[in-house]
């Protein structure tokens, strides 16, 4: 009798700790981490490639002109038109007088020759040259006015809502604007499309009509990581740098304007760079196209209908917070046949300390045809009852 209280006993304390682990939430600690660095600049921004999550910003809508990050548009129209076959890197471009008397940087082309679509596109990118960005503006589209019109189309078909381009160089104009949050954008869009022309910013160095001129980027020195991408100098815009690093596959893009000297926006680019790295993460959690889970579906061929999400799910998040971000699905009770393929059904959200991280809808990953009659039926007679003993409780 005496073991048999015992063990009693032990059953009821299991049970109350079992009854805990179950009913008690689990307590996730709210993310630590410190204030973003102080950045001398009239605008800045901080934002991972991937996920598209801004970590920094001040001022990051505001229009501002963009001196020679503008060449980031000349070259992304240069390489749209290379991969779509309208134009070769081995093709010979004229060299205008326009193009040759464009004042500001240059990669020293000359008037009446011609230059390969490649050496003109490392001018632009590597050595900054106005002088390249008019004579490819001319190739492309007839004239620099025309290319810019180009650049406009561009810019409303990737999103860019705060920027006009009335040139490919740069070069000063009241209505020639851009802004940290756009710039950034663009950005990625030309990390993402155009890999191979991407590397090409990541060159120290460019040697053309025996002149070699350095990058004007100084992070690449400093910075291993870094990659690329644009600086930019006129009196009115101060300067300015987009800069892209990456770190054991997380990629970051920083964008500062209006700092004082070549210095500032180096350092600048370089605390916001090292803030981000070292205090977030970003991981892909889950894959376009992969079940995570299964519903009931009636009066259909299957039973069981498979639901996924229509694109990856990468999140950006406090570094060392991996295990506490939560996962919420939002679904109905069943489905009902007949049903399509990519049919969102529900949502899925992911959060850390009650902040959404993400969400997404969830979507069918196959059809799903009607059954045959009395198969329905079966599946009519069966919801009914389902009902019934549902409402009584």
């Amino acid at each position: 009798m005496q073991q048999s209280s015992i063990e009693w006993l032990g059953r009821g304390v299991w049970f109350l700790i079992f009854s805990i682990a179950v009913i008690m939430p689990r307590v996730y600690a709210a993310p630590i981490i410190p204030p973003p660095p102080s950045i001398a600049a009239s605008s800045y921004l901080l934002i991972d490639a991937k996920s598209k999550k801004v970590l920094v910003e001040k001022n990051s809508a505001q229009r501002l002109p963009p001196a020679s990050l503008t060449k980031i548009m000349t070259a992304y129209i240069v390489e749209e038109e290379i991969k779509s076959g309208r134009l070769k890197m081995d093709e010979a471009a004229p060299i205008s007088v326009k193009a040759w008397r464009t004042g500001g940087s240059k990669m020293f082309i000359r008037e009446g020759t011609e230059v390969a679509v490649s050496d003109l596109l490392k001018g632009v990118i590597i050595q900054s040259g106005n002088d390249a960005s008019v004579a490819l503006a001319e190739h492309i589209a007839g004239s620099e006015d025309a290319f810019a019109d180009m650049m406009n189309q561009q810019a409303v078909a990737l999103g860019l809502t705060n920027t006009n381009f009335l040139n490919a160089t740069g070069l000063p104009d009241e209505e020639h604007y851009s802004t940290a949050e756009d710039l950034a954008q663009l950005t990625i869009a030309l990390i993402q499309n155009h890999p191979e022309q991407y590397q090409l910013y990541a060159q120290r160095s460019y040697k053309f009509n025996n002149i070699d001129q350095p990058n004007r980027n100084k992070l690449l020195w400093r910075d291993r990581s870094v990659d690329g991408v644009k600086t930019g100098y006129t009196s009115a815009a101060g300067y300015c740098l987009v800069a892209s690093a990456e770190r054991n596959g997380v990629r970051l893009v920083s964008v500062v304007m209006g700092t004082d000297s070549d210095e500032a926006r180096m350092r600048e680019s370089q605390k916001l760079l090292s803030y981000g790295f070292r205090n977030f993460d970003t991981q892909t959690l889950y894959q376009e196209g992969i079940n995570l889970q299964q519903l009931d579906i009636y009066f259909g061929q299957s039973e069981k209908i498979d639901l996924g999400v229509g694109e990856d799910i990468t999140v950006t998040f406090p570094r060392g917070y991996y295990d506490d971000i939560q996962v919420e699905m939002v679904l109905p009770e069943y489905l009902e046949a007949p049903i399509a393929v990519a049919t969102q059904v529900g949502e899925i959200r992911l959060t850390l300390d009650d902040e959404l991280l993400y969400s997404a809808p969830l979507q069918t990953l196959q059809a799903v045809e009607e059954s045959n009659f009395f198969s329905r039926l079966g599946d009519s007679i069966y919801l009914f009852y389902a009902s019934i003993f549902s409402d009584d409780g």
